[in-house]
């Protein structure tokens, strides 16, 4: 396929607000495709060259592409710079560029979307000295020979800018919709995706194969599976009743770790974890490295959070604290401040064995069997690396109460409760886990922090003018779309504003994204923000809302923390946000 040809796809695309006018616009796409570049299609409606997994990243801004489109049309920078203001948009500023230059170089529609893949790989490559001249000088050279459509679309492929308006559940129903003509597929295909996250691998196995292909894509170590969710009862009462028999844990405030262990020798990692994002976070935890002699397996992959621990007193230290560990120059000083220990509470795989639909039961047992004492050295009130997370099996609601209440005190932020004879299940929020963070019986009161999208911000007044931000508008998830539920000024340092200013600005839109739905004239941001920021919030209650998109409101609300773990398809959803609603004595 040419990448012409595409970059018309692209297009249709763009300018479709239906769902399911994208669903056939895709399946189109998928069966036009060859089996060889179906994948590599699904990686670049992404705006990425290989799973969201896979830490490969192009390192291209707004200023790098800038002077790369200068170089392509034989222009100064501040030519497209001009342009840049005038569309908001550099793919668009770069399309207006080379049709107002086309007789600056003989352009061609004969590119192939295999000749562009290979090259956005070489350029993902690209680093060390010298490396923003390489990358200005490949960049340019292929958008030279791009026609104007084509370097509307390649330009917002390294920008992650591409704004098409759908995610991969939306793929996974076009490659329903391209097998069988409709989506019935979908819930196959998703079970699927849980396990094994590559929409790439996935598409490629159902082109060549058929459904049948799935059969081919399974769990391995070095691929996280997607994270099983909570979901949410009002009391221990009810728990047992849906649930029987329990194991109760408690519920650390630190950071979800999917750790990945392989012990062979040709194999150029032992060690690889993951955030519950996809996130590749391995560089964020060296001191995993040492944990081979705590480990009786050759292959494992183990569900963890991770905490910080006082190394003096063995306390555990708030999440704030734990999660500072965000770039790698930092991480070093963190090993020291703010040593961690994971606390081990599943076990997914191990030596060739998928254990996902394995009974709890099980699972534990053969948690257990794995994680041995190893060889603690010189750790005072640390203790082992790997810490199984403690845990009662009781089918009593006044021992889940008791239990909660003793994790309560002891800093936690109460109890997880499991259903004893569940199977693990990647990317549900089903009713096997259950979190318990409140006190039983409050009415009036929110009783979970929500997790929401932000989807824009309001220019600050007074001493926020200086941050450029005075509030921010946040949305939750209505099937693939985000609705309005509350605006945050509130709850928010001055280090916090700062540092929410320069995520926003990444992520801006001169257009509303096709996510979100009509919003109100007087909830409409001064700047609109792509649905790729979660943030934690909490609030008083929650009240009806002819506003609100959710159809309620948070009264209010206030920043708990920003969710850099968290992806917008984790975010709470309208249905969860009508069943708090109700908990708390709403009708």
């Amino acid at each position: 396929m040419l990448f012409f040809e595409l970059s018309h796809y692209f297009q249709r695309l763009e300018n479709t607000p239906s769902r399911n006018a994208m669903t056939e616009i895709l399946s189109e796409l998928f069966r036009e495709s060859g089996t060889d570049e179906i994948g590599k299609l699904c990686y670049l409606l992404q705006g990425r060259v290989a799973p969201l997994y896979e830490p490969i990243e192009f390192g291209v801004g707004d200023k790098l592409m800038i002077r790369s489109i200068a170089k392509a049309n034989g222009v100064e920078d501040s030519v497209v710079q001009k342009a840049f203001g005038k569309f908001g948009d550099l793919g668009s500023a770069a399309q207006n560029l080379k049709i107002q230059n086309s007789n600056l170089k003989t352009i061609s529609q004969n590119v192939k979307v295999e000749e562009v893949y290979k090259r956005l790989m070489v350029i993902a490559g690209m680093g060390g000295e010298g490396s923003q001249d390489q990358k200005i000088e490949a960049l340019a050279d292929l958008l030279g020979s791009l026609d104007a459509l084509s370097a509307r679309y390649f330009v917002r492929i390294p920008l992650d800018k591409l704004r098409l308006g759908f995610s991969d559940m939306t793929i996974l129903d076009a490659l329903s919709w391209m097998l069988m003509g409709d989506k019935s597929q979908r819930a196959r295909l998703e079970e699927v995706y849980n396990i094994r996250p590559d929409i790439g691998l996935l598409a490629s196995q159902i082109k060549t194969h058929g459904i049948a292909g799935l059969s081919h894509v399974k769990a391995v170590v070095g691929a996280p599976i997607l994270a099983s969710l909570c979901q949410r009862l009002p009391t221990a009462d009810e728990m047992i009743k849906k649930m029987g028999t329990v194991a109760v844990e408690g519920k650390y405030d630190g950071v979800r770790v999917q750790i990945h262990y392989k012990q062979l020798k040709n194999l150029n990692f032992k060690i690889k974890t993951f955030s519950r994002n996809l996130e590749n976070t391995t560089d964020m935890f060296p001191e995993l490295q040492d944990v081979g002699d705590q480990l009786h397996a050759q292959e494992v992959i183990l569900d963890s959070e991770a905490v910080g621990m006082d190394p003096v007193t063995g306390k555990l230290i708030p999440f704030q604290e734990t999660s500072t560990r965000k770039r790698k120059h930092e991480i070093q000083a963190s090993l020291l401040k703010v040593p961690l220990r994971f606390f081990i509470f599943d076990i997914l795989y191990k030596d060739g064995k998928d254990l996902l639909s394995t009974p709890l039961s099980e699972r534990r047992m053969i948690l257990e069997e794995t994680i041995g004492e190893g060889n603690k050295g010189d750790t005072g009130a640390m203790g082992n690396m790997l810490v199984i997370a403690p845990q009662i099996v009781t089918d009593s609601p006044e021992r889940i109460r008791t239990y909660h209440d003793e994790q309560i005190k002891k800093g936690l932020e109460g109890a997880v409760v499991k259903k004893w004879h569940s199977p693990y299940e990647p990317g549900r929020r089903g009713y096997s886990w259950v979190k318990f963070k409140e006190e039983e019986g409050k009415t009036g009161k929110l009783t979970d922090t929500i997790d929401a999208v932000v989807m824009g911000y309001y220019r600050g007044e007074g001493k926020r003018a200086g941050f450029g931000i005075g509030a921010f508008l946040v949305g939750v998830k209505k099937e693939e779309e985000f609705v309005t539920i509350t605006k945050i000024g509130t709850g928010v340092t001055d280090e916090m504003w700062k540092e929410l200013i320069k995520m926003f600005r990444r992520q801006i839109s001169d257009i509303r994204p096709k996510q979100y739905p009509e919003v109100p004239n007087m909830l409409e941001p001064d700047v609109w923000i792509e649905p790729k920021i979660v943030v934690e919030i909490a609030g008083d209650d929650l009240t009806k809302s002819s506003t609100h998109g959710a159809g309620v409101a948070v009264r209010f609300p206030r920043l708990v923390r920003i969710r850099t773990d968290k992806s917008p398809a984790q975010a709470t959803s309208v249905t969860e946000v009508e069943k708090m609603y109700r908990e708390q004595g709403g009708r």
